[in-house]
């Protein structure tokens, strides 16, 4: 299935390429989402379609399909951006979700609770922040105070979901303000401002984390940095820090229904209806210029020719099952490294790697730049057979091999829909913020995954499972460079009696 994924994706930009231009057109120069037959003359750009081509109900299935392949990530951050638009300010969505308005923040003040289902696969080993962008309104601030030793890192990723600004502690950076601005925005940088970063996307999602230890002592001593992040409109900067006490913040009752999945943030039904929408908020990177006139000319037609768009929505239908929720399973992330963990080396950084983009959009959308956060995924014990709570599993770290990373480490437990399986201890993972883990006498590290409570000698190691089904996923913050080039990687995980 990726392979067929991949090779539908290369036959369009094959068909699309062009001769080797002596000088490359940047996504800036492109000032809409078609280029006709004039502006690509005069850009040396091969002519798009011809207007009224017939397109066969062939030709429509396969372009949709891949159309909506390469368009899930970017409607899905859209229409997440849309939906926040409505807010009246910041809320704890259900008790447990940090929302807000576009260009403006709202931090949690303790780790994501277990009901949350807008995002799958979070972790409980940072304190997230979540803020939609849409830069079409204006620049926005960003508010770092000063972390000391703490690890924290700010997400800030756009349209593609791919990260267009560095900052965290792995970049040295500064306690200060700094600005968030689309590319075509020039206007006059205060004083003040540290650094300004350049979206190339209209819309865009900025997540801030910092880590916290599960000391209660730890969890006081971080409200007052957490209180220090913001994130607001240009308009309101007077130069001074602004502080917010998130533990004020509204909260709007949790969802009856108990939403099992994560929200379903796009919709094949209606998918080609956002399309143009899509094409003029994400401008086509250098080469994409043929996607694009070949997208726009499926949209033509399927303007002029009702039963042409059913057969585009019905392959979006189509994909949306048998493409896309496939690469929900981490089985299909990535690539495959030792004892069946997969990984991604691209992760916010995919350029024109849409099938990596894709799955990780779908299975666990928000990764972070792969030297901010590496990460393996975990399906199968030693023997590829399906992790399961109705076996025992050990995951052991030799002496001097837990990952080794600058920031912090963790594995976590998924149930089969990517989110935290309940269980007695309220514990979701472990890792470098658990003081409690004990060691073996040879100094490895085991970490026993069971649904069963252990012996008391193991429970400070016990990481809880359910009766089903379930994922395992290690996350390495600030990774080494042996983490980086595949050096290291985690243990098997061993079924146990």
């Amino acid at each position: 299935m990726k392979k067929t994924l991949f090779l539908l994706f290369s036959l369009v930009f094959l068909l699309a390429a062009c001769k080797k231009q002596d000088k490359v057109v940047s996504s800036e120069s492109a000032d809409s989402t078609v280029t006709s037959a004039d502006t690509a003359i005069a850009k040396k750009l091969p002519a798009p379609p011809v207007p009224n081509t017939i397109m066969t109900e062939a030709f429509v299935k396969n372009l949709a399909t891949t159309v909506y392949a390469w368009g899930w990530p970017l409607t899905n951050i859209h229409n997440r951006v849309e939906t926040f638009r409505a807010l009246p300010g910041a809320i704890y969505a259900g008790g447990v979700l940090p929302l807000a308005p576009p260009n403006h923040l709202c931090m949690l003040n303790d780790y994501v609770e277990p009901a949350e289902r807008a995002v799958a696969c979070p972790n409980q080993d940072v304190v997230y922040g979540l803020s939609p962008l849409d830069l079409t309104l204006g620049p926005v601030v960003v508010q770092v105070p000063d972390f000391g030793d703490r690890f924290w890192v700010y997400q800030v990723c756009d349209q593609r979901t791919d990260g267009f600004a560095s900052l965290g502690k792995m970049y040295g950076t500064k306690p200060g303000f700094y600005l968030l601005a689309n590319k075509d925005w020039n206007g006059k940088v205060p004083d003040g401002i540290t650094a300004v970063f350049r979206a190339t996307t209209s819309r865009g999602i900025v997540i801030p984390r910092v880590f916290q230890t599960d000391d209660p002592v730890d969890k006081k001593a971080i409200q007052p940095l957490i209180n220090q992040i913001g994130l607001y409109p240009l308009k309101d900067f007077d130069g001074k820090m602004k502080i917010t006490d998130w533990k004020k913040t509204k909260v709007t009752p949790p969802d009856p229904n108990g939403a099992k999945t994560e929200t379903k943030w796009v919709k094949p039904e209606t998918f080609f209806d956002q399309l143009s929408d899509i094409l003029k908020e994400v401008p086509p990177m250098p080469g994409e210029e043929g996607f694009y006139a070949q997208a726009q000319a499926l949209l033509d037609a399927l303007a002029k020719n009702p039963k042409l768009k059913q057969v585009a929505i019905n392959a979006a239908i189509d994909a949306d099952k048998n493409y896309v929720t496939p690469l929900f399973q981490f089985a299909n992330v990535g690539y495959p490294v030792k004892y069946n963990w997969t990984t991604q080396r691209n992760g916010g950084q995919f350029g024109y790697d849409y099938l990596t983009r894709l799955s990780c959009a779908k299975a666990n959308i928000f990764v972070n730049k792969p030297n901010e956060t590496r990460y393996f995924y975990q399906d199968f014990d030693e023997g590829a057979i399906r992790l399961n709570g109705a076996n025992k599993y050990t995951v052991t770290f030799a002496n001097g091999q837990l990952p080794p990373v600058k920031g912090f480490w963790s594995l976590t437990l998924y149930n089969a829909e990517h989110f935290f399986a309940p269980n007695e201890l309220k514990r979701y993972s472990l890792g470098t913020k658990n003081k409690s883990l004990k060691k073996n006498a040879d100094g490895s590290l085991t970490i026993y995954v069971q649904n069963t409570r252990p012996s008391e000698d193991k429970v400070s190691n016990w990481l809880p499972a359910p009766k089903e089904i379930f994922s395992l996923y290690v996350r390495c913050y600030w990774p080494e460079e042996a983490v980086l080039n595949d050096s290291w990687n985690p243990p098997a995980v061993v079924k146990s009696k």
